[in-house]
């Protein structure tokens, strides 16, 4: 069981990696006004689907390298624990990214950072809410690879869209508050401790 869900992790990861990079090769044979169309434009109507589409386009193939393997590495840690989990925080890590930026944003936005800080500070804190020792052992671990990343979520760069990091990491904490068991476990007990049921 544990192996079939790895497999499926590592190609859904695998498969989302691939698909920056197509959406990447179709921008550079569209040309840079393709970014302006489906990028986030902060406060403005017309970017309000960058909220959906800024995350698959990138400004320059460097952009996106940075990209690439957190992305995958997170991806894949949390589609360990399931596929409809792992869209729960990926989705709310990408709205409220988006949000964050058309909302408080300085200029045109694109990439996939900011759900990459989603999954990161999911990953990070998950352990927390679940109350699981290897879980924050695991965080831990990512603090130590990977803690540098959070600068990322200060105005510290010219030209890093920290809103993206910040709005994104605050999506992923707010995956582990819903998806955690004990917060499901209250709404699944019947009678006493042995009728806790496993949200999974």
């Amino acid at each position: 069981m544990l192996a079939k869900r790895a497999r499926t992790a590592l190609y859904v990861s695998l498969g989302l990696a691939a698909l920056i990079w197509a959406c990447y090769l179709l921008a550079m044979a569209a040309g840079p006004a393709l970014l302006y169309q489906l990028g986030i434009l902060p406060r403005q109507l017309q970017g309000l689907d960058g909220i959906v589409f800024g995350p698959l386009l990138h400004a320059g193939v460097n952009h996106l390298l940075g990209n690439t393997l957190p992305l995958v590495v997170f991806s894949f840690l949390t589609l360990l624990e399931g596929v409809r989990r792992y869209l729960v925080v990926l989705g709310t890590s990408w709205l409220a990214s988006g949000l964050g930026v058309w909302l408080f944003g300085g200029g045109l936005t694109v990439g996939i950072s900011g759900v990459v800080f989603g999954l990161f500070a999911y990953l990070m804190v998950r352990g927390i809410y679940n109350r699981d020792i290897l879980q924050l052992l695991l965080g831990g671990f990512l603090f130590l690879v990977y803690g540098s990343l959070l600068w990322g979520v200060l105005p510290v760069s010219i030209g890093v869209s920290w809103q993206a990091h910040l709005f994104g990491a605050a999506g992923g904490v707010l995956a582990a508050v819903l998806l955690s068991r004990h917060r499901q476990g209250r709404g699944t007990r019947k009678s006493g401790p042995s009728q806790w049921k496993d949200p999974r």
